[in-house]
């Protein structure tokens, strides 16, 4: 561990739409704000092939050009952005309030402020075609990419309120929607059951899960397996949607920061504030519900309000 412990006045941790955001309104307000990329730099958008739903860009807009252009707007007002991962924080008491974070193990900063924008993980299947054909039509995010696909077939799968929400969403766009639910039976609210049941154009397999993706460069089709009988049967797609949760990149607070029982930081009210004072979350980390690169956006925007609020109520630590 380093000797000397560098003094951040707002700390920014992840670098999706939520973070490079909170950044770009930090900086503006002179809080000199450094931003820690890590693992992903430019977070999920980085995997998307293109973003047609965020404001600003009518022809639409590929996911990595996106986040370079944030990342370099976030830098013309003097962002520092830095590659490194937090592994560590202690958000007790530090003296003059500062909260302490350990980066790549080895370098510890003591911040001001601290913007959490870590985001949450899509669980994938974990089948080499299923990886291989991420950005290729496969996606875990129907309303972001659902309209590529339109007066298509589509698979999609998973078996709670989401993957039904998601795939009555894909049914009023798509010609046929194939669900594959892996147990006898789905565990959606009975509202969003009935929802799906009473859609026609919704095929319904209980029981079923995916034995291969198909196609070399985009999807072409699904080989699925009954696993109740062993029985395969293949159909042809254009699209598979994967609807089976996400994981709020939350670990390293955990015991420090409130969160719910699916690990998403809890924030007070409206607000990005978290249990702990100067302290704020944005983007998916503590956002369930929806997931869109606009909302992450716009609650780094509150964040870094928030931040420059809270800083001009306390005195600045020597």
């Amino acid at each position: 561990m380093s000797e000397a412990s560098e003094h951040i006045k707002t700390l920014i941790i992840g670098s999706g739409p939520a973070g490079y955001t909170a950044a770009i309104y930090a900086a503006r307000a002179d809080l000199n704000p450094v931003v820690y990329t890590g693992l992903e730099p430019g977070g999920q958008l980085t995997t998307t092939t293109e973003v047609d739903n965020f404001p600003g860009y009518p022809d639409g807009v590929d996911g990595p050009t996106m986040m370079v252009e944030l990342q370099q707007q976030a830098e013309r007002f003097g962002t520092d952005v830095r590659i490194g991962m937090a592994t560590a924080v202690d958000f007790s008491n530090e003296p003059g309030g500062l909260h302490r974070v350990t980066i790549d193990d080895n370098k510890e900063v003591l911040a001001e402020t601290v913007i959490i924008s870590t985001g949450a993980t899509a669980k994938y299947l974990g089948l080499p075609s299923e990886q291989r054909l991420r950005g290729g039509g496969v996606s875990a995010c129907a309303v972001c990419d659902g309209f590529f696909y339109k007066g298509q077939d589509v698979a999609i799968v998973g078996g709670g309120d989401t993957a039904a929400e998601e795939a009555t969403y894909l049914a009023n766009i798509c010609r046929k929607v194939t669900m594959l639910v892996r147990k006898d039976h789905m565990r959606a609210s009975k509202a969003m059951q009935h929802r799906v049941t009473s859609t026609p154009n919704i095929d319904l397999r209980y029981n079923t899960e995916i034995d291969e993706v198909l196609g070399n460069m985009v999807v072409e089709g699904l080989r699925m397996v009954n696993n109740k009988t062993g029985e395969k049967e293949e159909i042809a797609i254009t699209g598979l949607f994967i609807a089976i949760g996400h994981k709020p990149n939350t670990d390293i607070f955990k015991g420090q920061l409130d969160m719910d029982d699916d690990g998403y930081l809890m924030t007070e009210g409206k607000s990005t504030k978290t249990n702990i004072p100067g302290v704020f979350a944005s983007g998916d980390v503590q956002d369930k519900e929806y997931r869109q690169a606009v909302t992450a956006a716009g609650t780094g925007c509150m964040a870094a309000l928030d931040a420059e609020r809270y800083l001009a109520t306390i005195e600045t630590p020597v």
